[in-house]
């Protein structure tokens, strides 16, 4: 049970979380409480090194065991009745939660969880339906020993990964033992071995999922134990919001993005993932396909900033491409850890030129592959990106308009909410976090908490979410949550470049089995001081001065392509007005730059808020028009 659902559960969640660390507005060691944004770290993790080993174990379980078994049960069955073993084993934990909610004085659980078993019961043929839940809306009461020796007083204090199990902590191992003596099952040896075949079924159901999910992040281990402590520990919090709060629009519209994924929950499956070798590197860079069967299109995808080939939003415009007719291959971003590793020559990414050219290598390489083997029959190409990734295409689009006419190139450029200015793009991400600033230093960190808190609700299906939900989040904690997102894709671009060349502008050591101490540092420096304390320095090594005004612009901004882009018929570019990222002056000069029928501006949708609307996916696919 703990490892798939726990991940697949909190996928937004963990997107959404962090440690504990300091932020300050001017440099890493500000002392100004006024100036520290101080995240509640939930659990300490003093085994921290036994904890990311048994981490390493229960991954490599599923990867070599689980999944492969997994598949042959998937085929032999169907959705209904792997939910129909999972719902007999919770309807046979009915005794350790009625025991529990008892203890804890919760008497409507007690009488809630009564009525769900006599029904499923009775009614739902031994508990195979859940004839409570979907006939009489008679919810869960969930409860354990764990969660009733909170009630009474004892917080946990240290996090433990359990081999096989996962998550847990000291109080709850106790727990444990607790819910096994009142489990009528535990006296009755036939019976003994239903949990684990429940158990097997719950991890088969979405083993493959769990394995996506982790190989998306470059520490899952540490999303994992924050999501997961979170939502352990969670207390009841107002799904709205206080009293003169108001809320921001752009931001509250960008985090509507997160619920932009695959209408077909069988499509990543059908996904097909082949590496390539990157002869820069030298290293195998993967990549997934869907491919139509007979003569298409080929639209190259590039996600954004940190975006793994199976984020949410990158499948879900997968799937909307290959629903048109075109066959879709995608590559990580060139900020993701996978890429970093296998297809970056620059030890510090974050010099546009240099990502760009290493980005189309492995495009280029990609192509050959596919199209050298005979696996894909290519009629055109396309180039499609989104946030960074539409950044990254613009960039191709002028690259490729002076490399000769027999290089490597697409038919058409769509670059869908790009920033003009990374240097403005990065300021804003920054302000964002530092939204938190805006909360008095008393009160910061319980808001912080309480923002938390929401998402967690959010994740229990307390509100029903969609594209329309209005998110009961204010305007600080919206823009906090936005910068903190990103601040974690920064976090792991610098762990990563320091593993590989370490500048010697970290204080703590970068190790692989102890991160906390070096992760709370590196959580102290912003874009910007990322860019002048590691990317500049790296560069000025090599010879090359990114503080020289021209370097800098061409490095950062798009507008230093004006006259190439200008000129392009095959490019297309899809942004919204009130994109966070870009300023009143970047919508101008893209008015300016393109024509009405290259753009498209957007009234509202933030930043990438609004790519489930079908009037912008129709835009989208009105870009490839021809192809």
């Amino acid at each position: 049970m703990h490892l798939s659902n726990v991940l697949i559960k909190f996928a937004v969640l963990a997107f959404l979380m962090a440690t504990t660390f300091g932020q300050g507005t001017n440099s890493p060691g500000s002392a100004s409480t006024n100036h520290i944004i101080v995240i509640p770290n939930p659990i300490g993790d003093p085994i921290e090194p036994f904890n990311r080993a048994m981490w390493s174990l229960n991954k490599g379980i599923m990867v070599g065991a689980i999944e492969p078994t997994a598949k042959v049960y998937r085929f032999l069955t169907c959705d209904e009745f792997r939910d129909g073993v999972r719902n007999v084993g919770d309807n046979l934990g009915f005794p350790t939660r009625l025991v529990n909610n008892a203890l804890q004085g919760r008497w409507s659980g007690a009488r809630d969880e009564s009525y769900r078993f006599l029904c499923n019961t009775v009614l739902g043929v031994g508990g195979f339906f859940d004839v409570a839940g979907k006939k009489f809306d008679i919810e869960p009461s969930p409860a354990d020993f764990g969660q009733t020796f909170g009630t009474w007083g004892w917080k946990p204090k240290v996090y433990v990964m359990l081999p096989l199990l996962g998550p847990s902590n000291e109080r709850d191992m106790v727990g444990s033992v607790g819910d096994r003596f009142v489990n009528p099952l535990s006296y009755f040896e036939p019976y003994s071995y239903i949990p684990n075949v429940v158990t097997y079924n719950n991890l088969a159901h979405r083993s493959d999922h769990f394995i996506r999910l982790a190989s998306q992040q470059h520490d899952p281990y540490f999303l994992l134990r924050y999501a997961w402590t979170i939502r352990r520990n969670a207390k009841p919090v107002p799904l709205k919001l206080a009293d003169g709060e108001q809320q921001d629009r752009p931001s509250l519209e960008t985090l509507q993005s997160v619920f932009f994924t695959a209408k077909d929950p069988e499509f990543v499956r059908r996904a097909k993932t082949s590496d390539v070798r990157i002869p820069a590197t030298g290293r195998e860079l993967p990549y997934t396909t869907w491919l139509q069967k007979g003569p298409a299109p080929l639209v190259f995808l590039l996600p954004g900033m940190g975006a793994h080939r199976f984020s949410g939003g990158t499948v879900a415009l997968a799937e909307l491409l290959y629903n048109s007719g075109r066959s879709v291959v995608v590559v990580s971003s060139g900020y993701n850890h996978e890429f970093l590793a296998r297809a970056s020559t620059a030890a510090v990414p974050g010099y546009a030129p240099v990502d760009v050219q290493d980005m189309l290598n492995a495009l280029r390489a990609v192509n050959d592959d596919l199209t050298k083997e005979g696996r894909a029959r290519v009629t055109q190409k396309a180039l499609i990106g989104y946030s960074m990734g539409g950044f990254q295409t613009l960039q191709v689009a002028a690259l490729l308009d002076r490399a000769p006419t027999n290089d490597f190139r697409f038919d058409r450029y769509i670059a869908i909410d790009t920033p003009v200015s990374l240097a403005h793009g990065i300021e804003a991400l920054d302000d964002h976090f530092r939204a938190a600033l805006e909360w008095p230093p008393e009160q910061r960190t319980e808001r912080i908490g309480q923002t938390f808190l929401k998402v967690a609700a959010l994740t229990e299906g307390t509100m029903k979410l969609n594209t329309d939900t209005q998110l009961p989040f204010s305007a600080q904690e919206s823009k906090f949550l936005i910068g903190l997102a990103f601040k974690l894709h920064l976090r792991d671009i610098i762990y990563l470049t320091q593993s590989r060349t370490n500048l010697g502008v970290l204080k703590e050591p970068v190790r692989k089995w102890r991160r906390e101490e070096v992760y709370e540092e590196i959580l102290q420096y912003s874009f910007a001081e990322y860019l002048q304390k590691f990317v500049v320095p790296y560069y000025r090594q090599r010879g090359l001065d990114l503080n020289a005004p021209e370097e800098f612009q061409r490095a950062v901004d798009i507008r230093a392509h004006r006259q190439v882009l200008a000129g392009q018929r095959d490019v297309r570019v899809i942004v919204n007005a009130n994109d966070i990222l870009l300023k009143p002056e970047d919508v101008q000069w893209l008015e300016k730059t393109f024509d009405a029928k290259r753009l498209k501006i957007f009234p509202a949708g933030g930043h990438l808020g609004n790519l489930g609307q079908p009037e912008v996916q129709e835009v989208i696919l009105q870009g490839l028009a021809g192809l």
